[in-house]
């Protein structure tokens, strides 16, 4: 295949281990140029992962002839922006998530982009992982029945920088949900993948803490299309960390976590097994690879703007907004 020429929007810490080098290390790819609001940045991050230019604007990078698609890497309130204009250029593009603070933005770069019929991948990489894959398998083949609940409880003590307002995932400005919208968009939009569309769904949120503008605990419940119920706790003030999803079935349980490196539990006939799967060391490497094969014509990737657009609909509705 022609080989495919990204250029990215944001050196932040996501770019570093979890998704820049997979850029450069998928066949077909090759991370040619990054922009940064603060220049001396961008040529650090360049200096140091090998990327030959250097840009001095987002427009510069989204319109220039040596970049043919674009992965935009920035804090979810820029999002938008730069995502239509990368749409007005005609290129392919890949969002970090959440795509968009919330639902109605979310709606309007998937249009943009459909308008047009270009590629919109969203960095929801937890359906490419093998892990996660596998506790599709067990669904898929019924290893524990007719599912009929999943839960989730997701916990985690403050942190100094969060105290200090110094973390975007605690500035309501730019995420409304706090740290629900980094985190938990992660596993409702697993679930999604797991169990299909979502329903209904409902819940809120409240600032139990006061010691930031964004929420810090937030309770939801939903119904998928295919009956499966759901509910998830997520609390950002605890005294302790858990991350815990229970999918309940007729026939047995599957225990796992989202961002945890714990081996999957499968209980069924009164017997408990474990698979320890690991992460590969890029994190994003099967969802960028995932990416190549879908302008190669050579498969479908799961997380499209359409799916993280019914992702920020769930979480829209949790939050209360309507």
């Amino acid at each position: 295949m022609t080989l495919v020429r990204w250029g990215m929007i944001g050196c932040g810490d996501v770019t570093e281990r979890k998704s820049g080098p997979a850029y450069q290390q998928v066949e077909g790819f090759a991370l040619h140029g990054v922009f940064n609001r603060r220049l001396a940045k961008a040529e650090d991050y360049a200096a140091r992962h090998g990327v030959p230019q250097v840009f001095a604007s987002a427009e510069a990078l989204i319109h220039s002839p040596d970049i043919d698609a674009v992965y935009i890497a920035t804090p979810p309130d820029s999002h938008e922006a730069y995502a239509l204009e990368v749409a007005r250029a005609g290129k392919p593009c890949c969002i970090e998530k959440p795509m968009a603070p919330d639902h109605a933005a979310c709606v309007r770069i998937r249009d943009a982009f459909a308008a047009r019929a270009l590629p919109l991948f969203v960095a929801y990489y937890r359906r490419t992982l093998p892990r996660f894959r596998q506790v599709k398998a067990w669904l898929d083949e019924g290893a524990i029945g007719a599912v009929r609940h999943i839960h989730w409880t997701l916990t985690k003590p403050p942190s100094p920088a969060d105290v200090a307002e110094k973390n975007w995932r605690v500035d309501a400005a730019v995420a409304p949900g706090g740290y629900f919208d980094d985190l938990a968009s992660h596993g409702l939009d697993l679930f999604g993948w797991l169990f299909g569309e979502f329903a209904e769904v409902a819940g809120f949120a409240v600032n139990q803490q006061g010691r930031y503008s964004a929420a810090d605990a937030v309770t939801g419940c939903w119904l998928h299309r295919g009956g499966v119920t759901g509910s998830g706790s997520w609390n950002f003030g605890a005294a302790e960390r858990e991350d815990r999803v229970e999918i309940i079935g007729s026939g047995g349980r599957i225990l796992f976590s989202i961002f945890d490196d714990a081996p999957l539990g499968l209980v069924r006939d009164g017997e408990a097994v474990e698979m320890a799967i690991q992460h590969p060391p890029v994190i994003q490497h099967f969802h960028v690879e995932a990416m190549r094969d879908h302008l190669a014509s050579r498969g479908q990737h799961p997380s499209t703007g359409q799916s993280a657009a019914h992702t920020a609909w769930v979480m829209d509705r949790i939050l209360s907004r309507r």
